[in-house]
Parts: structure tokens; sequence; C-alpha cells
């Protein structure tokens, strides 16, 4: 078998190891149908002396019937008849090499490094189809037509969704596009220093400059393989990137409660647009010890700043009043971890599991 498929690959190989001249001389045949080799010369950039070695090389692979008369004709194959057999040939070899193929392990990698603009653009997909109830990311204009029916498919199933579209000039005008169809709420940043990054549930997340899109091998993607280290980028985003930016359109009223959030800037901005008493359940560390906690209770207030470098909220339980902070709180009781808010009573978790 191993034989087999070396010589598969070899022969496609082989058919499409065209080099320039080639290339050129086939197109010209293949659009008159019938050319001399002067013909040929006299219509392309290929010196006459190499003309009669590249028309060989085609009929060789197959390419071209020379008829040898005066002056040598070079004539067309049917392209049907030339490649039936290289197309049957790559089905068969990607169903070897299908076979073969053993799917990579990232999730052992915390962190990695990727400058493949195809591999950028996968691990976007992929942040996007993992997430289970919230997604922050900043897009090209040309990056959120590309994910468009993914973005639309995860508001469908529920996912909050904070969409940043940046150059703000070339953003979709709102009375065109349908941004509520993809995001909770969109907004646009002016510039094109803006990185483009998704983060899926504040933690499996992908940061990369836009020069990395257009293949600039000096520049690179980050991957923060569902690490905790992913706070770094949602931190980024939402004090450094969303902060500075214009709403094209929001309607954060449509998802019910309870919801659940990654970060607790969300939450607190839902607590705050919302009247009525919120009800909290919050998985986090004890800033003091350390040690994983799960606090409940009723929320008494929050503290926010419009910069949303300050996002807090003071819980009410049956221990006592805590301050809760987001991740790397410092001055607050608890580090949030995971937010589950409701609003008819402390919410039940066991329906997140």
């Amino acid at each position: 078998m191993a034989d087999e498929l070396r010589t598969t690959l070899e022969r496609v190989g082989d058919r499409f190891n065209l080099g320039e001249y080639e290339i050129e001389a086939y197109l010209a045949v293949l659009e008159h149908g019938e050319l001399t080799a002067s013909e040929i010369a006299d219509g392309s950039e290929i010196p006459q002396p190499r003309v009669y070695d590249t028309v060989r090389s085609l009929s060789d692979r197959g390419l071209v019937e020379l008829r040898e008369s005066r002056p040598m004709k070079v004539v067309a194959v049917n392209p049907d008849d030339a490649f039936g057999d290289v197309q049957q040939s790559l089905d068969d070899l990607v169903s070897e090499l299908e076979a073969r193929y053993t799917a990579p392990a990232r999730d052992t990698e915390a962190v990695s490094l990727v400058k493949s603009r195809s591999t950028i653009l996968r691990y976007i997909e992929e942040i996007i189809e993992s997430a289970e109830y919230e997604i922050v990311l900043s897009l090209t204009p040309e990056l959120l037509r590309r994910f468009r029916d993914d973005l639309a498919t995860a508001i469908d199933a529920g996912v909050s969704i904070d969409l940043l579209v940046t150059p703000g000039s070339r953003a979709p005008d709102p009375s065109s596009f349908d941004y509520l169809e993809v995001a909770t709420v969109a907004r646009a940043r002016r510039g094109i220093t803006t990185p483009v990054l998704a983060v899926a549930d504040g933690n499996y997340s992908i940061y990369a400059t836009q020069d990395a899109l257009r293949d600039d091998r000096d520049r690179y993607g980050v991957i923060f393989n569902r690490s905790a280290l992913g706070f770094l980028v949602s931190g980024f985003f939402g004090t450094v990137l969303w902060s500075t930016a214009e709403t094209l359109a929001e309607d954060g009223k449509r998802r019910p409660f309870p919801r659940r959030y990654a970060s607790i800037r969300r939450a607190v901005k839902d607590v705050r647009v919302f009247d009525g008493p919120f009800y909290a359940s919050i998985t986090g560390r004890d800033i003091e010890s350390g040690d994983p906690v799960i606090v409940e209770g009723e929320i008494e207030t929050t503290t926010f700043e419009e910069t949303e470098e300050v996002a807090s909220l003071r819980l009410e339980t049956d221990d006592g009043t805590l301050e809760i902070g987001g991740l790397v709180a410092s001055l607050e009781d608890v580090e949030a971890q995971e937010i589950i808010l409701g609003r008819d009573g402390i919410p039940d978790r066991e329906q997140f599991e």
C-alpha cells in the first residue's frame, strides 16, 4: 500500500510540475487549439530556442500532441482526456491520505505561536464554534463576512457576542448589514492598528496583528489554547479596544435569564441596564487563600467605570457581604471566574452543566 501511495504521489506531482515556459505555452495552445512553434514564440516571452524543448515536455506529459509537419504543429489535447487519470489519481490519493491522517493534539500546549494565515483563520473558526456562552472578537470587515454564518449560528445557540469591526471606515453600514444577526453588541473602531482577536468563554483565544493575516512572515498570532491566560486577551479587548469604539448596533435584552458570563464587566453592565433585583452564583477563588469557592446570593450594588478599568459587585450571602472582582482581582474578596446571573432567585448551576 505504501508503494502504491508513493507512486500515486509521484504521478500527480510529475503531471503538475510545470515550469513558467511550459505553463505559458500550454495556455497559449489551449486558447488557440493549434499553433506552430514560431507562433508560440511570437505570442509569448518564450525564447525561440526554448520553444521546442518546452512543447516536447508538454507532449511527454500528454497535454499536447506534436504533428511532425513543416512547420511542426502543436495541438491541444482535450483537458478531460489530459487530466482524467490525474483527477482519479487525486481522488484516490486524498482517500489514502485521509486514511493515514492523524489529527494533531493541539490541546496539550497552553500557548503557541502561528504565522500561517490559513492557520490563524482555522483557529478563529474553531474558537467561534467552541464557545458555549460568550465570545468577544475583533475582526476586519473581510473576516466578518467570512465568519458571518458561524457567528449567526452561535447567536442562534444563545451565545452572547461582543463584536468589534476594524477599521471602522470600512465596516458595513448598519442600514444594509444586520449586525444583530451576528452579535449581541457590535462596535466599530477607527484605524488599522487594531489587532484581530477572538476569545471563547474567557479562556480559549487568539491574538494576531492584521499584518499576520496578510502573510507577513515577520508577524504572528498567539494561541491561548483553553488556557487561563486567555483573560489577558479578553481584558485587553475590554479596556483598550472596546472602550474606544463606537456602537453600531446592540440588543442586550433579547437573551433570557439566567445568563452565564466569563467577564465580570459584561455581567456588571447587564445588572446596571436592567431594573429589579439580581441574584448570582459565582465560581472563583478566595483572594487570600487561593482556594476555589462558589458563592451565591443577591447582588446589592455594582461598581463600574466607562473605561471598563473598574468592574465589581457586592454580593449578600448567607455568610455576609462579599466584594467580587474579575480575574486577578486583589482588592475584592473573591476572584470571579464564572458568573451566572438570575432574576427570580439564585440560579441553578446544574442548568449549565
